[in-house]
């Protein structure tokens, strides 16, 4: 299976439990590996037979400005979610990390990988 990825695309958002976290949006780090056929876009050389990363690049950008999420778990599985929407994708690894909100390391979360049903 092919491979699109992005790497460390940055977001901000609402996320977390405390109310210091809720008072104001934090970094929110992306990482997500897209599986898929590339072979018909590679061939025509046309984007509308693969996966635009830009267009996924904004859907993550947008959703990490909107979800307002409590734990990086539900916003993880929200961003496979969506990504799984576009037809051509077949399964998606997202990790979602919230860099600097642990004292002494640079960024902690999670990475989840799910599969079209």
């Amino acid at each position: 299976m092919d491979k699109i990825f992005i790497k460390d695309l940055l977001g901000r958002g609402v996320i977390g439990i405390s109310e210091r976290e809720r008072s104001q949006p934090q970094d929110i780090l992306f990482n997500v590996v897209i599986f898929t056929d590339i072979r018909d876009a590679g061939n025509s050389d046309d984007i509308e037979k693969s996966v635009n990363y830009r267009t996924v690049s904004k859907q993550l950008l947008a959703l990490a400005e909107s979800a307002e999420r409590f734990t990086v778990e539900a916003l993880a599985e929200d961003a496979a979610r969506t990504i799984l929407e576009n037809p051509r994708v077949t399964r998606v690894r997202v990790r979602v990390e919230k860099p600097g909100a642990v004292r002494f390391s640079r960024s902690v979360g999670v990475e989840i990988e799910r599969e079209r049903e």
